[in-house]
């Protein structure tokens, strides 16, 4: 057994997660820009079903990578008028802003010295990610640059990266760089695999979680979403954690 294993038995219960957190801080909703919601229609359906999770506001952060999705401040501003018009015509849905996850390749460092990145909020916070199966080369300068341009970054589903599994001291030296972190609720139902749930459930009861986010990109993880089961011992660090979530409200219109 790994280092973040905890054994096989264990009691789910349900838990309102959308209730708990109101804001979704990482969605792929916005509609026809990357592997998330393919049109406007879809993107609704989506938002309806976090609106009944008890979700009030929902950020949508599609990806910019430099080898498949390229989007810009332009494409995901378009993405978003087109999604927010619809939007205006049902107000039971929740608020809707926007932002972005960038991808830490070979097209970021340019990203953030041209200024073209999208931050979350009022206090430029970033959300970044990295490839799943290895480390890049570069991630701490990279990191380096982002708190030189006056960001946070935001590392987005950390319980995701293989080449951190089992390395506490590599998730903590992330954190002295000035990382917060962004676990999915899908880890913590293991939907991506049982390391995956393990490696999210301890950095939930080590209190390094700062937010929780969907991911949600289709309807196959809004209906696992709907039906959020979590074991039962990590129930109270739920209940009392400081997740900084309602913290961010992304601007509307990015200058």
């Amino acid at each position: 057994m790994g280092l973040f294993s905890f054994g096989s038995k264990k009691k789910v219960i349900q838990f309102p997660i959308g209730e708990l957190l109101k804001t979704d801080i990482h969605s792929h909703i916005l509609p026809g820009i990357d592997d998330g919601s393919p049109d406007v229609q879809t993107s609704l359906a989506l938002m309806r079903g976090l609106a009944e999770m008890g979700y009030e506001t929902l950020i949508g952060t599609p990806h910019v990578m430099a080898d498949l999705h390229r989007n810009d401040r332009e494409t995901i501003r378009a993405a978003y008028e087109q999604l927010q018009q619809a939007v205006n015509e049902d107000p039971t849905l929740p608020k809707l802003h926007y932002a972005a996850e960038f991808m830490m390749d070979e097209g970021f460092g340019q990203l953030v010295r041209q200024g073209s990145l999208i931050p979350l909020g009022t206090e430029k916070h970033l959300l970044v990610e990295t490839p799943y199966l290895y480390r890049p080369l570069n991630l701490e300068s990279y990191i380096f640059e982002v708190r030189a341009a006056g960001f946070t970054p935001i590392l987005a589903h950390p319980e995701r990266y293989h080449y951190l599994f089992n390395k506490p001291i590599d998730y903590e030296r992330l954190k002295e760089l000035g990382c917060l972190f962004q676990v999915n609720l899908l880890s913590l139902m293991g939907y991506y695999g049982k390391s995956e749930k393990d490696a999210a459930s301890w950095l939930i009861e080590t209190g390094m979680v700062d937010f929780l986010g969907t991911d949600l990109h289709h309807e196959k993880h809004l209906a696992r979403l709907r039906r959020f089961t979590v074991d039962q011992r990590l129930v109270k660090f739920l209940e009392n954690g400081t997740f900084r979530n309602q913290q961010l409200v992304a601007t509307a219109v990015v200058s």
